[in-house]
């Protein structure tokens, strides 16, 4: 299946070509930007404007074989000078949403603009800065062509993202979701494993908890299984085909999802439970405000606040599920609970 591109990589690129613009009156078309894995993929503008105190460049994004919402959308970034000394600040345009609740990754108040995506396009205004000599110091403006409308048909609304759609992406790269070839892959990931003699495999929901798994236990990378969504699929086949350890890994979001007894991790087939994380607490204060909160890292912030090891209880329950699909399997299983910096806050 085809791959495509994040809204962040078509944000960056768009950034790119009218920053250019700005600095040099020209706009390169195509423009090519660099991922973070490598790859430097070129994407053609569906619209350029340039004036004396800003330049603005669209992009069409191309999401390849995924069924993605925003496949076909335009995003588009409007670059103007700033103040000496401020580097790159972001404003949300139309269609693109303000974060209104904690509990995310960005702060109340801020453009729903992710925070790799914003490192993606601070390097590439560093670059053009470099290239052809500018400050780097530009307000940049990411807007998409009816994203308020687009936003309706995601979480964004339920999640206190008003007003447009979040610019995401960690790697730049849209995978095709294909849930028969990604089992299938992590039926195979196991199998060479097991032919390679290791006695240790990690199950992770992605590539940051799977970076945690390898350090804290030294594991090749054949042991490390992309689980995605899919823990079902781990573990059932581990039933089958077993080996003596799994580690598995991921956000507290997810893995309160396993401690709650979903097997199927992905946010359109299984919810966080915040009536269910209030429930692990012994505090009632605590537990209402855990009920009330925005998402499991705001339940997750709230308990760390209070001292409460609300990382340790997600990561017991989701050790609990596991164990009771594994029953019978000479499988012995921990748990390890990140959150979205790669910080472990939960083991079992």
């Amino acid at each position: 299946m085809r791959y495509g591109w994040t809204t962040g990589a078509c944000a960056t690129a768009a950034t790119t070509a009218a920053y250019t613009a700005l600095l040099t009156g020209e706009f390169p078309d195509p423009v090519e930007i660099l991922l973070p894995k490598g790859q430097t993929p070129s994407f053609a503008l569906a619209a350029e404007e340039v004036a004396a105190d800003h330049a603005s460049a669209a992009v069409v994004k191309d999401a390849g074989d995924d069924p993605d919402v925003t496949h076909g959308a335009l995003v588009r970034a409007t670059v103007r000078f700033g103040a000496p000394g401020t580097g790159v600040v972001f404003r949300a345009g139309p269609g693109v949403g303000t974060v209104t609740k904690p509990g995310l990754p960005l702060p109340v108040g801020e453009p729903a603009i992710n925070p790799v995506p914003r490192q993606l396009i601070r390097d590439h205004v560093a670059r053009v800065a470099r290239e052809h000599g500018g400050t780097g110091d530009v307000v940049v403006e990411v807007s998409v062509d009816h994203g308020e409308e687009l936003a309706r048909r995601t979480w964004n609304p339920r999640l206190g993202i008003l007003g447009g759609l979040s610019i995401l992406g960690t790697t730049g790269v849209v995978v095709p979701y294909s849930c028969s070839a990604w089992i299938d892959s992590i039926r195979r990931g196991i199998d060479v494993a097991r032919a390679e003699g290791l006695r240790h495999v990690a199950g992770c929901t992605g590539s940051t908890s799977e970076k945690v798994a390898a350090t804290l236990h030294g594991l090749p990378e054949s042991a490390l299984l992309d689980m995605g969504d899919f823990a079902g699929a781990v573990l059932k086949y581990l039933k089958r085909h077993p080996v003596d350890r799994l580690t598995i890994a991921g956000g507290v979001g997810k893995l309160s999802k396993l401690a709650d007894g979903h097997l199927d991790l992905h946010s359109g087939r299984s919810q966080v439970n915040l009536g269910f994380l209030a429930s692990l607490v012994d505090d009632p204060e605590l537990a209402e405000a855990i009920r009330h909160a925005n998402t499991a890292l705001g339940a997750l912030q709230l308990s760390q606040a209070a001292g409460v090891p609300l990382g340790d209880l997600v990561a017991a329950g989701a050790k609990a599920t596991a164990d009771d699909v594994l029953k019978g399997a000479p499988v012995e299983v921990d748990v390890i609970v990140i959150d979205r910096a790669g910080v472990v806050v939960g083991r079992a």
